[in-house]
């Protein structure tokens, strides 16, 4: 089996090309739509690009950083991580609050995923990152009428979350522990089984995305992006001169990764991050 101690060789680097720019600190890919949508932390705003060149501010938040997801009517759901709320946007574009997180912890949260019942599971990273020293974060669900609570204990810095196609799976990126954890999901919201899905070894997933064949592509800020699959095998990688902070499928049958690249640290006030395309063949 191939692991990120042992890269994959052989494999041809897909060619890679610019759909965004002009970012400071990008966030949060979502392919919703016809579009991709990311946070723009620096600038507080949530972006849609289309595939033409058409860009359209969506929302504006007042604080950062930020997180989105959709829930099942359409309505625009976004987790601010140090105000501990989480959002709604209406149809006529106002924001309101969905849910009060402040009750479960004054820590900052992180990213949110959306299943089809309208269960928005959240993550809070534990500390005050990051200058604030260690400690363990926990995963939560808020209800579809806004009401949270806390399932899961003692993960090593939460970050990017992915549900499986069937909504039975959830899968948890813990950065501090190089891997990918995975919870059943019952069908009151909560979880059980707890497990390691994936071994990253010195991997550091940010952001993260299913595919079709439930592989899971992570962001990682060492400067690459890779895709594994259950068990930890390093099916492919792409190597970038940039840390990538997430990454999302999307485009004609999802054949498209972005990525969300940046200097690492990234500079709030410098607008010098990208979004980069790679076709991936699946023929």
């Amino acid at each position: 089996m191939t692991t990120l101690d042992e890269p994959v060789t052989g494999a041809a680097q897909p060619l890679l090309r610019t759909v965004a720019t002009g970012i400071r600190v990008g966030e949060s890919p979502r392919w919703y739509e016809g579009c991709l949508w990311y946070c723009d932390w620096g600038a507080q705003e949530v972006v849609a690009v289309d595939l033409h060149g058409g860009r359209e501010v969506v929302a504006r938040t007042p604080s950062f950083p930020f997180c989105i997801d959709w829930l099942p009517d359409g309505r625009l759901l976004i987790l601010l991580a140090r105000e501990g709320v989480v959002l709604r946007r209406e149809p006529g574009g106002a924001l309101v609050t969905h849910a009060d997180l402040r009750a479960l912890s004054d820590r900052p949260w992180n990213e949110i995923v959306v299943d089809e019942a309208g269960n928005a599971y959240v993550n809070n990273i534990g500390f005050d990152f990051p200058f604030g020293e260690f400690a363990p974060g926990f995963l939560a669900v808020v209800s579809p009428d806004g009401v949270a609570r806390r399932l899961a204990d003692d993960l090593a810095f939460p970050n990017g979350m992915v549900l499986s196609a069937d909504g039975s799976t959830l899968i948890v990126a813990e950065s501090y522990g190089h891997r990918l954890t995975a919870f059943s999901v019952r069908a009151d919201g909560g979880v059980e089984d707890r497990r390691v899905w994936a071994d990253l070894g010195s991997g550091i997933a940010d952001g993260i995305s299913l595919d079709a064949e439930e592989a899971v592509w992570y962001g990682d800020p060492q400067g690459r992006c890779v895709r594994v699959g259950e068990g930890g095998e390093v099916l492919e990688g792409i190597e970038l001169e940039r840390a990538c902070f997430a990454c999302a499928l999307g485009g004609p049958g999802d054949a498209t990764l972005f990525m969300m690249v940046n200097d690492m640290p990234p500079n709030f006030s410098a607008p010098a991050g990208v979004v980069l395309a790679a076709d991936l063949d699946r023929g």
